[in-house]
């Protein structure tokens, strides 16, 4: 990999690094702490969420504009403001907007860093991206399993390390990424664009995928909210919940192999899929009778076996059916059911919790995970029907 590449990865494992300090123990913060109920908290994430939405688009949009150097440290700066003030400010309601703040700023800093990865290597295709994802999963193990140590002493020091690692992210880019040069490409205008694919039988097909997707994202972000709060009911520490966000990063960085030899043996990228979501009820049935750590492991270890088949396919999918030269607004459109479910899952899952207890979610859960196979089994049908259906790559 060229250098600047290298100085990419390694500001996105520090960013990242520090992001993970924080959004595993959001939810746990708000009900043990600021004493607010699950529902409040999953209000709270989805406000996060739709900040970080809209974050994404003002990014891209300063990305063609500005230039990869001047969008990073505008998001930088945006999101090291709110750290700084969480450093002495964070009860309530002031988290809600500080958090808020939090997630329109690192939003505009994640696809900056994306398209400029691309830039800078673009002979290396894909393999820049997948720097970009091995350093993010990184990123994740090793702030995961910091983030529980430094709570078990004080939630303070929580957002002083966050607020410390921002700095560090900071003054790598603006050490390293002002040389970099990037040519702006022009974005289509996505409602036209939206417009002129009106009735088409792979958008369709693509929109009836997402909806599996969706519930499937629905699912999981309920580990890093619901779940993480009924840890700590059953008297699992803070250390011990960190730690299994240690163990999903490190599977996702170092079975990779493994799980390519095992993606060599499935037909489709469908099966793929339906495989994957199995799995995804299966965590959610091991974790619904888990009494202790080891059950929290086992869950955890099988959620991530099944989020390696499913998150990498539905992607490769839509760039299968997308048309030449729309493969970013098909994928734009994938980011954002991914973003939605973060959103809706929290308050969600809070509400099920708050009016029916946990065991009547993971029920649910398993209920909604049976309407994503269903979604997956037939969203190509018509194409089949019409023999548009695109060619799966083995």
């Amino acid at each position: 990999m060229p250098r600047a590449l290298w100085l990419l990865v390694i500001g996105m494992a520090v960013n990242v690094t520090g992001s993970s300090f924080l959004w595993p123990l959001n939810t746990i913060y708000m009900h043990e702490e600021l004493g607010k109920s699950l529902s409040i908290a999953g209000i709270v994430l989805m406000i996060n969420s739709a900040a970080t939405v809209i974050g994404n688009l003002v990014g891209g949009m300063l990305f063609d504009k500005l230039g990869g150097y001047r969008s990073i440290l505008l998001g930088i700066v945006i999101s090291l403001s709110s750290l700084i003030i969480m450093v002495f400010k964070h009860g309530w309601p002031e988290y809600i907007v500080l958090l808020t703040i939090l997630g329109f700023g690192s939003g505009i800093v994640f696809p900056s860093m994306y398209a400029l990865a691309g830039s800078v290597w673009k002979e290396g295709g894909r393999k820049a991206f997948n720097a970009m994802y091995v350093a993010t999963n990184l990123g994740v193990a090793l702030g995961a399993a910091m983030a529980g140590y430094i709570a078990s002493f004080s939630f303070n020091y929580i957002f002083i390390a966050n607020c410390l690692m921002y700095i560090l992210f900071f003054l790598i880019a603006i050490t390293s990424y002002r040389k970099m040069e990037v040519k702006s490409v022009s974005q289509p205008n996505e409602i036209k664009t939206a417009q002129k694919f009106r009735g088409n039988p792979k958008l369709n097909a693509l929109f009836v995928l997402l909806i599996g997707y969706l519930l499937c994202c629905i699912g999981y972000v309920q580990w890093q909210s619901t779940i993480s709060a009924y840890t700590q009911q059953i008297g699992i520490s803070l250390k011990q919940y960190s730690m299994l966000w240690t163990i999903n990063g490190a599977m996702i960085v170092l079975a990779q192999p493994l799980i390519s030899l095992l993606v060599k043996r499935i037909k489709s990228l469908k099966v793929q899929i339906i495989i994957g979501i199995f799995i995804f009820a299966i965590s959610f049935a091991v974790v619904g009778n888990a009494v202790a750590f080891s059950g929290f492991v086992t869950a955890m270890i099988i959620l991530t076996i099944g989020e390696m088949l499913v998150w990498p396919a539905v992607p490769t999918i839509a760039n299968d059916l997308a048309p030449k030269g729309k493969e970013g607004f098909y994928q734009g459109i994938v980011n954002s059911v991914s973003t939605g479910g973060r959103m809706i899952g929290p308050l969600l899952g809070g509400v099920l919790v708050d009016v029916y207890g946990v065991k009547m979610l993971f029920g649910i859960l398993m209920a909604l995970l049976l309407i994503s196979v269903y979604t997956t089994v037939v969203y190509d049908k018509k194409l089949k029907k019409k023999k548009v259906l695109p060619a799966i790559p083995s």
